[in-house]
């Protein structure tokens, strides 16, 4: 059988050339996940080995032999109960209010024509370079005068107002076709009803990015509480784990790191209930 004379011989054949950039991205991709998934999944390792094997070297990676005991240990410690719904409960109304209150503002700054917009709206954005630790004085003596120290609403009112979830919404609202306020306008309908009716419901992205960032932030938050807070029965899930420390003395780290999986777990579950609200949000924002 003759070949064709057309066709290369095998040996003759170039080999593709590697795609190195491509290659390259992905190495740079396997390093990124690496450098934030390795603590965490050194974190989950260790909460699941022996105590007494906390702090042994060389340390074991993957434990072949899981233990729960420290988890255990946990729910003995501390009231684990009281503080998930403590936290799940001023995480979330932060969240609520602050989708609420981003929404609002974020619609008056991109449609409404009112004297100093313009500055009133640097002025909010001005508040992001301020650090919480310069206003938690300020806000304490304001917290105080108003009866509500001690208590969740200490926690919950200062964090409703947002600045970034201001000016996301804003954004995102200026890519918003101006002509369907128009419209709405023409047919008698007031601002608050085009926004409530019309603007809100096209919204709902950028609201469960705010939503969403919110909640992990505030879940995860120390400070505050820690000022204002001194009962027990108001600690946030952060700041009851801190009893947990007392274990570092006895090297029982895998009680302390059992406490953060814990502490991990619905924050983990909202993002992942919540990424294709996310990632929908993310990728309309970009696309206007």
């Amino acid at each position: 059988m003759k070949r064709d004379s057309r066709q290369p011989a095998p040996a003759a054949r170039r080999r593709r050339a590697p795609d190195w950039p491509l290659v390259g991205r992905i190495a740079v991709l396997i390093l990124a996940a690496a450098l934030t998934l390795g603590p965490v999944l050194w974190t989950l390792s260790t909460s699941l080995r022996p105590p007494a094997d906390s702090l042994r070297l060389p340390p074991s990676f993957i434990p072949w032999d899981p233990d729960f005991s420290s988890y255990a240990q946990v729910f003995k410690q501390v009231d684990m109960a009281l503080l998930v719904l403590n936290s799940a409960l001023v995480t979330g109304l932060i969240a609520v209010g602050q989708m609420v209150s981003a929404a609002l503002a974020g619609y008056a700054f991109a449609f409404l024509k009112f004297r100093g917009k313009g500055a009133l709206f640097s002025l909010v954005l001005a508040t992001m370079m301020v650090p919480v630790q310069v206003t938690i004085v300020p806000v304490f003596m304001l917290i105080r005068g108003m009866g509500l120290s001690d208590t969740l609403l200490a926690l919950i009112l200062p964090a409703i107002p947002t600045a970034f979830g201001t000016f996301l919404m804003r954004q995102y609202f200026l890519g918003l076709p101006a002509e369907l306020a128009e419209a709405a306008a023409i047919d008698g309908a007031s601002p608050f009803r085009i926004f409530r009716s019309v603007y809100a419901p096209l919204a709902m992205p950028g609201l469960a990015i705010v939503g969403i960032l919110a909640f992990n932030f505030h879940w995860n938050e120390f400070f505050r509480p820690l000022i204002l807070t001194i009962s027990e029965q108001n600690f946030t899930l952060p700041l009851g784990l801190v009893s947990l420390q007392g274990n570092m003395g006895t090297g029982s780290i895998s009680v302390v790191l059992a406490g953060v999986v814990l502490s991990m777990i619905p924050a983990l579950v909202v993002f992942l209930v919540g990424q294709r609200s996310l990632r929908d949000g993310l990728t309309a924002g970009a696309g206007k």
